[in-house]
């Protein structure tokens, strides 16, 4: 990696009177001016989103405000997908509220089992070019097809949604160049791991972080989502990829065509800094306990016979199609003989992934090799159910967050690492390099 200081993108020219980041020309458009990072508007909201986490919140202040209402029905989702089956009478109660306001105020509704909302919204709501806003800090996913994503507080979404727009402070942004290809055993999610390893937990702090170059001309849409959904984790308020025509063909075949719109900085566009990765001399890396940005190769002697309790598959980062077959294919060359001292969770981010990986064979291959296969959602993520720890045990998973805690238990750790690592750390009941026992 390398930094540098930048006043032009890489990008073809988007037209004469075009000017800004991508950030600054998507909330421009949707303020119906031209902006400026540091510039405060008030935008138009194309699609906004609510969780069963946050969202019972967010329908309370809503009536406390007497603004029962939703401006963009077709655009606003709520999604039960946090605990999804519920685990309580509690729980249970709080989606029966949210089924409720759904159809109070005529939006669409997610159902238990129907997916995480990170995952149903990017292939079957968001667009290039759109606002989306959601109740949930793993909104900025939705930068993978060119929109302006970001996560708010629980009355702000409502608000937005409630009167089709809100206010921004538009970002300050920097650029993150990619080039090379991934080496095998090498992933999105190891890429975005360094970056946030080497920028810090707080080194984007309510900025944009946009990628361009020539490997991401060449990275597949569920790659682009795994590194925009963690962007986060570096302080970000999004992270944006260009809308190309690798979004327009994921649009086409999802029946989305009318959908595409191209979305690319202008060649002024004025970056405060430049991130230059070259992925081919990256390796496969780990997070540890408890910080996300705690990044070491996986070759680190800090985490050579690290043993682990728990090995979890899926989230909004890492539950896709793409990344079971990745796991599928791994524990098939390894006759599906995973370390019996192992737990292996999998949370399939959609139903649709989910059937997906029955046609394939894929749970047949999970079966075997003795994972409990969760209903599609959230699971163990965020530490609510479906797998949580006991004391002073360890786990692997190819989600997005390690923090004390995270897995249910403060008294427990967890590791994060890609699909590929984390099967094959299941595989020999340690933190494995999955280059190890690839086919």
């Amino acid at each position: 990696m390398s930094e540098t200081q930048t006043t032009a993108s890489d990008q073809t020219d988007p037209g004469p009177d075009a000017t800004g980041t991508m950030a600054e020309r998507i909330i421009g458009d949707a303020a119906g001016q031209s902006v400026d990072a540091g510039d405060v508007v008030l935008a138009e909201v194309d699609k906004a989103l609510l969780q069963d986490g946050t969202g019972p919140l967010t329908v309370r202040q809503l009536r406390d405000l007497d603004l029962v209402q939703c401006q963009i029905p077709e655009g606003t989702v709520v999604f039960l997908d946090h605990q999804a089956p519920p685990m309580n009478a509690e729980m249970a109660n709080e989606h029966d509220l949210l089924r409720e306001f759904a159809t109070e105020v005529g939006c669409q509704l997610s159902e238990v089992g129907d997916g995480i909302c990170h995952q149903v919204m990017t292939y079957d709501y968001t667009a290039p070019g759109d606002i989306l806003v959601g109740a949930d800090s793993h909104s900025v996913s939705g930068g993978a097809l060119g929109a302006m994503a970001t996560g708010m507080g629980s009355t702000d979404v409502g608000v937005a949604f409630a009167l089709g727009e809100t206010w921004f402070r538009v970002p300050e942004a920097d650029k993150f160049y990619l080039e090379g290809d991934l080496p095998e055993g090498v992933y999105a999610k190891d890429l975005i791991l360094q970056i946030i390893g080497d920028v810090g937990a707080d080194g984007e702090t309510y900025r944009a972080m946009e990628f361009v170059g020539p490997a991401v001309d060449k990275m597949r849409i569920d790659e682009r989502i795994t590194v925009s959904n963690m962007v986060v984790e570096a302080g970000a308020k999004c992270g944006i990829f260009p809308s190309d025509e690798r979004t327009k063909s994921f649009l086409e075949e999802r029946g989305r065509g009318d959908d595409w719109m191209p979305v690319s900085p202008s060649p002024n566009a004025e970056y405060d800094r430049e991130f230059t990765y070259d992925l081919s001399g990256l390796s496969p890396v780990v997070a540890r306990p408890h910080q996300v940005d705690n990044v070491v190769s996986i070759e680190d002697e800090s985490v050579q016979d690290v043993e682990i309790d728990q090995a979890f598959l899926g989230s909004c980062t890492n539950g896709r199609i793409e990344d079971l077959r990745i796991a599928a294919d791994i524990l098939e060359a390894n006759d599906c003989d995973t370390d019996s001292g192992v737990r292996l969770i999998v949370n399939p981010a959609s139903r649709e992934v989910h059937e997906q990986a029955m046609d394939e064979g894929i749970l047949k291959t999970l079966n075997r090799a003795g994972a409990a296969v969760n209903t599609p959602g959230c699971g163990i993520c965020y530490g609510g159910h479906q797998g949580a720890l006991a004391d002073d045990e360890v786990a692997i998973g190819s989600n997005n967050r390690n923090f004390r805690g995270r897995f249910g238990n403060p008294e427990s750790e967890v590791y994060l690492g890609s699909p590929a690592t984390v099967i094959a750390s299941a595989i020999t009941g340690e933190i494995t390099d999955p280059r190890e026992v690839m086919p």
